[in-house]
């Protein structure tokens, strides 16, 4: 295995572990146990942004460009979707 192959599984596991830590938060029903485990979630996705940025910053973890056409169109499909929110976006409850 290369340097990328290793960061890549690194990655990955990193991925698979916040996953998880966020399915023990919305189970955990003790305040303590929540908190220890939020903090050790921030940690592993403090850990897994770190990863990303070296693979990114390596070239090795890449994104296609997008045209502002495609972003727009986005947008508007997104935007409609508030319309459907249960709740007045305009006049937010408190």
């Amino acid at each position: 295995m290369n340097d990328r192959d290793f960061i890549n599984d690194m990655l990955a596991t990193e991925k698979y572990m916040t996953d998880s830590y966020c399915t023990a938060l919305n189970e955990a029903s003790h305040e303590g146990l929540y908190k220890d485990v939020q903090a050790i979630f921030n940690e592993t996705q403090d850990c897994q942004r770190n990863l990303f940025n070296v693979m990114f910053e390596k070239g090795w973890y890449k994104f296609d460009a997008v045209h502002q056409q495609t972003l727009d169109q986005s947008y508007q499909q997104f935007s409609g979707y508030s319309t459907q929110f249960p709740y007045n976006q305009n006049n937010p409850v408190s």
